[in-house]
């Protein structure tokens, strides 16, 4: 049975890969900066709730709130619960609850463990399996792969990008650079080793080139940086060895951008792929035409999609501001405003583009084959 050159390439790097990802799994994190004291954590039910000493200050809630709690093992502690009047942080546990507790080194049976947070684990695997599940069904052997490059993502990023960028290296060429990798392994798995990966492959680079630019001219030009990201002041304060919070900005930027790009390009050269396959004497210059009306029709969407995306992440800040009858050209001069503005026509100017690069990209690679042939 012959095995053609694109399914070789697939098998190869699918093996390739999995030895890349064992080691990612083995490999130690990012350097701990903040040295404090980590208590072991574990599971436990709460059978008994006190509320006495907790204080209703209108929407929030401040105090003490004391709990029974029963461990995996069947040993029975009291635990506390503060809430500090946050509403983003603080929550109020009821009997029956499954929550995480922490475990101090000596426990004695009159020990106050410290309530953290509920347990969401098991509900967190079981969505993930039912994706899983879901993915391998619908999709088959890609959607395997699919799913095998989704977990080889989050690996990229949390072993790899994260602590390059926490040791001082720039954030935006880390990113840059991982979404170049992640790009390749996803575009050529799915697609294998092919003309379809290639146009693929170097019009989204393309795309993302361009998205990295401008993100860094605009951020600068409208005064936004990293600082308006959550938990920027906490990064600072660890003393972490950062070159600039907005080199963090704009890597953030082309790194959320970069999985609608890959997905335009796709759809772009998998459609000139079909055009070539039912046309094998299509020009260079119809090739491209086809490529660029493809991408028209998908375009349109996919800069709403980005819209959606990020307005709904600030969803409740917008809200603030229609509730206090803040005007959009005031809102939209605030830094948290103005970072959603840069990143959403930062990343639709980088799809936008994506559309004639990948039609450029596909026109040559395809009739390439042609004239060779």
């Amino acid at each position: 049975m012959k095995i053609s050159f694109s399914k070789l390439s697939t098998i190869l790097l699918s093996l390739f890969l999995a030895i890349v990802t064992i080691y990612l799994i083995t490999k130690p994190g990012a350097d701990i900066l903040v040295s404090a004291p980590i208590n072991a954590t574990t599971k436990a039910e709460v059978i008994d709730v006190d509320d006495s000493s907790v204080e209703d200050l209108g929407a929030v809630r401040y105090g003490t709130q004391r709990l029974k709690v029963a461990l995996s093992d069947g040993r029975e502690f009291d635990a506390e619960n503060e809430l500090r009047a946050q509403m983003e942080l603080d929550k109020m546990f009821q009997v029956g609850d499954t929550i995480v507790v922490e475990l101090p080194e000596t426990v004695e049976e009159d020990t106050v463990l410290f309530a953290r947070d509920y347990w969401r684990i098991g509900w967190a695997v079981a969505l993930f399996v039912l994706f899983s599940v879901l993915l391998c069904v619908f999709g088959g052997w890609t959607g395997l792969r699919a799913l095998f490059t989704f977990f080889f993502s989050c690996l990229a990023i949390w072993k790899i990008l994260i602590p390059a960028v926490l040791n001082g290296a720039s954030a935006s060429l880390v990113s840059f650079l991982t979404v170049a990798v992640l790009t390749g392994v996803i575009v050529f798995l799915v697609a294998g080793i092919s003309r379809v990966g290639v146009s693929a492959f170097a019009g989204s680079m393309l795309g993302v080139a361009v998205s990295l630019v401008l993100a860094w001219f605009f951020s600068k030009v409208m005064y936004v940086d990293g600082a308006a990201m959550p938990f920027a002041q906490q990064l600072v304060n660890a003393n972490a060895d950062i070159v600039s919070l907005r080199d963090i900005f704009v890597g953030s930027v082309i790194l959320a951008s970069s999985g609608a790009v890959m997905d335009l390009a796709m759809d772009i050269a998998a459609g000139m792929a079909e055009v070539r396959r039912h046309n094998p004497n299509v020009g260079l210059r119809d090739l491209f035409m086809s490529g660029c009306r493809i991408g028209r029709a998908v375009v349109g969407t996919m800069t709403t999609t980005l819209l959606l995306a990020y307005s709904g992440g600030y969803l409740t800040l917008l809200m603030v501001y229609a509730s206090e009858g803040v005007r959009p050209i005031d809102f939209i001069n605030s830094t948290l405003v103005s970072a959603e503005v840069v990143k959403t026509l930062v990343g639709s100017f980088g799809l936008v583009l994506v559309a004639p690069f990948t039609a450029l990209a596909g026109a040559f690679v395809f009739s390439f084959r042609r004239k060779s042939s």
